[in-house]
């Protein structure tokens, strides 16, 4: 496993980092989580994200972390908790910290983010919209000098608003899903460059864009799938024939292209289980792409370089889709 700088905090992480969404029991029971965790420690990842908002995530690590001796960085969020919830209540979300610490047994925490700093319809944090400051940062600079955290982040899914948040330069990482990956890719407009400028870590979830590359849908893609715009739906089987030609698992190609970009610090692997840890593993120690695969990759997300607009978020490949929803 490799290494790279986690922007300005002087961390060096490993490119593969594990996500706590699935060691929850939203995707595995906990004795397999637990020799999930341990796996992903053994093969040389030293990252683990969690939020309040897994689930159960921050218990069962904390559970699985009890025997790992190898030295690991571990982050986890601000929001969601205690409910119902107030992200402005100052007091309310030091206690949800405190409860952090209690689960997964740490006295601190390496890094706290803001979890949807971003989107004020999920969480309202910022009294002040126009230089994102509120209670919630006055406590991560608290925290901060009181050393309960060392550094403060970011975990957002916006492709354009989240860079406004990165530029006031309070944050010294950022979690960005949803946007980078090989067929979307609009954190290259504003989120990456602007985390860039602030010398932030840049940590990429969701590199298989919420399972749409987690398989190839080759029946849904050619005849189904209604959601598919005319421009994805080709741009689908152009990947797929790249696919076919590389004879390279799709999986591995979505990860390999995350870190083939010098810029990112590290990508997050929604793994379950020790098989698909071992698996996500292989595909990074396969190394970043080549400039001939990148070409031909980006040549690809060219053809829709911007979320069509009816395209659902969450991408509904082997989920009953019930169309776009009320227009807002």
């Amino acid at each position: 496993m490799k290494f790279r700088a986690l922007g300005k905090t002087g961390l060096q992480v490993s490119e593969l980092s594990m996500g706590g969404l699935f060691v929850s029991k939203l995707g595995a029971e906990r004795g397999e989580a637990r020799r999930a965790v341990h796996r992903a420690f053994e093969l040389g990842v030293n990252y683990i994200d969690t939020a309040p908002g897994y689930l159960d995530s921050e218990e069962v690590l904390g559970i699985a972390l009890k025997d790992v001796t190898l030295p690991y960085i571990l982050s986890t969020k601000l929001g969601g908790r205690p409910l119902p919830f107030n992200p402005q209540d100052k007091d309310a979300l030091r206690h949800s910290v405190e409860e952090s610490l209690r689960l997964l047994g740490r006295d601190v925490i390496d890094i706290l983010m803001i979890h949807e700093p971003d989107r004020p319809g999920q969480y309202d944090w910022f009294p002040d919209w126009e230089n994102f400051h509120g209670p919630v940062t006055e406590l991560l600079a608290e925290l901060k000098s009181e050393g309960v955290i060392r550094y403060a982040g970011l975990g957002g899914t916006t492709a354009y608003e989240l860079a406004h948040i990165i530029s006031t330069g309070e944050y010294d990482v950022v979690l960005t899903a949803f946007n980078y990956s090989l067929l979307w890719q609009e954190a290259l407009n504003s989120v990456i460059p602007a985390a860039k400028r602030m010398g932030m870590g840049i940590i990429i979830g969701s590199p298989l864009q919420q399972g749409a590359f987690a398989q190839v849908y080759i029946d849904q893609v050619e005849k189904g799938a209604r959601w598919l715009s005319p421009p994805r739906r080709e741009q689908f089987k152009r990947l797929y024939a790249l696919v076919h030609d590389l004879r390279i698992p799709i999986t591995e190609l979505a990860m390999r292209f995350v870190i083939s970009n010098p810029d990112i610090s590290t990508v997050l692997m929604g793994a379950k289980s020790v098989n698909e840890v071992d698996q996500n593993v292989k595909s990074i120690e396969a190394g970043p792409l080549s400039s001939d695969v990148l070409n031909a990759v980006q040549e690809i997300a060219a053809m829709v370089p911007f979320r069509p607009f009816e395209e659902p978020f969450g991408i509904p490949f082997n989920r009953i889709y019930k169309g776009p929803g009320a227009a807002r």
